[in-house]
């Protein structure tokens, strides 16, 4: 891949989701054929949704991973030992369950790094 042309949003999310993302420009597949979206619904195991995410970490044209919240409950663990700046994991809201942001590992850790006195 190029330098110049930077790295790729993949989306991990329920259909809606994903279509929105596509609608928007976001949908690529690369070299080996490999789309940078996976759409989850009620019948996708969790071993793929894990082994998207896994791939989706692994690959080096990726800079932010998009996950759906209630999705990334599922491979909570893959997404809490993923300590590397890049891809970025994000979790989003989904229209079928509102965002919690006491569930959220990016806002978990940047807690973590500031205290109250730092806002004095």
């Amino acid at each position: 891949m190029s330098a110049s042309r930077g790295k790729l949003l993949a989306v991990i999310g329920d259909e809606d989701t994903c279509t929105g993302f596509l609608l928007g420009g976001i949908g690529e597949i690369n070299k080996s054929r490999q789309p940078n979206f996976l759409v989850v619904d009620k019948d996708t195991a969790t071993a793929d949704i894990e082994e998207q995410l896994n791939q989706f970490i692994s690959r080096k044209d990726i800079g932010i991973i998009l996950i759906s919240q209630s999705i990334a409950d599922v491979v909570r663990h893959i997404i809490d030992s993923h300590k590397e700046p890049i891809p970025s994991i994000l979790e989003i809201p989904s229209k079928d369950a509102p965002y919690d942001p006491s569930k959220d590992s990016v806002l978990r850790r940047a807690k973590g790094m500031f205290s109250a006195e730092d806002f004095r």
